[in-house]
């Protein structure tokens, strides 16, 4: 008999739908020569300190650090779990043979083989990877299974993940709760979480410190278009003046008129960080409503694996584009015009070096069916990314006009769309907005007075009045983090990055996993360390207290946090030993605690 093992019931139907194990059982499914059954997620957790010696149960600074020698794992304290786990074994010790059929990915990959060690598995097993969780994607992965063996660094980095977390999380909170928390309150430390309540705090120093300072600009108006100052801003009111008086009362002269012709390339199709960040600043979702939509999605078959970070597609996607088109029932209008064409591949979308285990979120172009209010809004925006993907580029024409009174030169910039491409994809409707990206390319430009951002006719040498003005503006503080720029700081561990290049080149330092961020947030928010208004993050008085009180720049220092994830990445690519890296936690954090025993 061959047992299936998946994360979630639901997920198990599925693929026992397709195998043929129509018999329900208690615990699992029967039928065809498999027996297929599930956990809820993870029924194995890392053991307490207690478990490992009695004594850790009470909290004294004098048992710090808590290392064990030897790492074991426990099934979670819950009577559901406990009652599925018993089942399982049994199913287990009498299989000819397992199929991990766990979530494509880290922790997919940890869950499963947790509940395989602990029910005591002797018999070969393979994994099914799959991207989605159609009919066909299960049939063509159960018919490539591939040996346990091939997932054995994606393990052991989920492993060392697990007990880093473990190692830091557990010696940190009791160390600052012994040592700072005068008996009152729990002061929860741990290794993504702490770095990444401390970018909030640090933004909102920022603000509270933040001096204003006035400056000037010296702008005119000719033609109804507003020219600037190509000096830019003055630091003083006096030397502005200056320069007001000299092109007061003289006429407005065009000393140039260029047109510069550009293409603007569709935006990238979607991973989970990107799609989390679209669906806080469009829809005002939090990371963790988004992950859950995905999720759901998934499971409801309409979309692939959500828990990924790359933007791409791999090569053997392409063949299947126009099926996944052709599904996209309520698209038709704008999947039509692509039917009579080639398709183009493009490196933007299509790039196996910029994929791994998975490729970008897409459409599996199985009809969307029973989608809640929220899900449509989530689908729509990815279904809309992948169609304008293979849409022309979008054509733009950039004028630029300069212009001088007496010695001071002027320039106004207009930018006007000559042929929309896959802008059409995202017209304007009365349910979304229309833009998604790509901010500020709609043709709107600073300069140009007229609402579409299109320059009227200009010709060098023509001259004639104008209206000049200087205005005072004063600096204004950095803006709070919003859910969406917090995911993008902890996806470049603090850095501020609008490039798409440069972004992805300083993912592998993020701090956390695509698939974890969401929870981090979630945790920071029940620990009572940020609050929300509207969409604006902030500190909580607590959570102020805790980054004051951790003196030890390393536990709060993005840089750390993302080199360490980088390190990880690098044990699941066999580039860097599992052992090595949970020896540089144990050494850090016994250096921790000897500098705040004896601070």
């Amino acid at each position: 008999m061959i047992v299936c093992i998946a994360e979630k019931p639901s997920v198990a139907r599925e693929i026992a739908g397709v195998l043929g194990a129509t018999r329900k059982m208690d615990g699992y499914m029967e039928g065809n020569g498999y027996q297929v059954t599930w956990t809820f997620g993870h029924l194995c957790t890392l053991k307490e300190p207690h478990d490992y010696n009695p004594q850790w149960k009470i909290w004294m600074l004098s048992s710090l650090p808590v290392i064990p020698d030897r790492f074991g794992i426990k099934l979670i304290e819950n009577e559901t779990y406990k009652r599925q786990f018993e089942i399982i074994r049994s199913l287990m010790r009498n299989a000819d043979e397992i199929v991990n059929c766990g979530d494509a990915g880290q922790e997919g990959e940890l869950i499963q083989r947790w509940v395989m060690l602990k029910a005591g598995a002797r018999c070969p097993v393979k994994r099914l990877w799959i991207s989605s969780l159609t009919e066909e994607s299960i049939r063509e992965g159960f018919s490539r299974l591939r040996p346990e063996s091939d997932f054995k660094l994606l393990y052991e980095a989920g492993l060392a993940r697990a007990i880093g977390d473990w190692i830091l999380g557990m010696n940190a909170t009791r160390l600052y709760t012994l040592r700072y928390g005068g008996n009152r309150k729990v002061l929860s430390i741990g290794r993504v979480q702490t770095p990444t309540l401390a970018m909030i705090v640090k933004r909102q120093h920022e603000i509270d410190n933040f001096v204003p300072s006035p400056y000037w600009e010296l702008k005119t108006v000719y033609r109804n278009v507003i020219f600037s100052a190509a000096k830019g801003r003055f630091d003083s009111r006096e030397d502005g003046e200056k320069l007001l008086e000299e092109v007061s009362g003289k006429d407005f002269r065009v000393t140039g008129v260029s047109e510069k012709k550009g293409r603007e390339a569709a935006p990238r199709l979607f991973d989970l960080t990107s799609l989390q960040v679209e669906c806080n600043r469009k829809h005002a979702f939090s990371a963790d409503e988004t992950l859950r939509l995905i999720q759901s999605l998934y499971e409801k078959k309409v979309t692939t694996y959500p828990r990924v970070d790359t933007t791409y597609l791999s090569d053997d996607i392409y063949p299947k584009v126009p099926k996944i088109l052709a599904g996209l029932a309520g698209y038709e209008e704008l999947t039509q015009p692509l039917k009579s064409v080639k398709l183009p591949k493009s490196r933007k979308v299509f790039d196996n070096s910029k994929v791994t285990d998975h490729h970008a979120i897409i459409p599996t172009g199985v009809s969307p069916a029973a989608l809640s209010p929220d899900e449509k809004k989530v689908f729509d925006m990815i279904a809309r990314r992948f169609i304008a993907a293979f849409y022309p580029d979008c054509e733009i024409s950039t004028t630029t006009v300069s212009g001088k009174v007496e010695n001071v030169e002027f320039k106004a910039t207009g930018k006007r769309i000559v042929k929309p491409g896959w802008r059409t994809v995202f017209a304007v409707r009365s349910d979304d907005a229309a833009s998604p990206d790509n901010e500020g390319a709609d043709g709107r430009q600073d300069g140009a007075v007229s609402d579409n951002g299109i320059l009227p006719e200009f010709r060098t040498g023509e001259s004639g009045p104008h209206s000049p003005q200087l205005k005072e503006t004063w600096t204004t503080p950095p803006k709070p983090y919003t859910e969406a720029t917090l995911l993008r700081a902890m996806e470049t561990a603090g850095k501020t990055v609008d490039n798409d290049e440069l972004r992805d080149a300083l993912k592998e330092n993020g701090i956390g996993r695509p698939s974890t961020r969401a929870a981090i947030i979630e945790t920071l928010f029940k620990r009572n360390y940020i609050r929300k208004e509207r969409k604006s993050l902030y500190p909580t008085r607590t959570g102020e207290e805790l980054i004051g009180t951790i003196r030890d720049g390393l536990l709060k220092s993005a840089e750390l946090t993302g080199l360490w994830e980088k390190k990880l990445r690098m044990i699941e690519a066999g580039t860097y030993s599992a052992a090595d890296f949970l020896s540089e936690l144990k050494s850090m954090v016994r250096t921790i605690v000897i500098d705040v025993l004896s601070s």
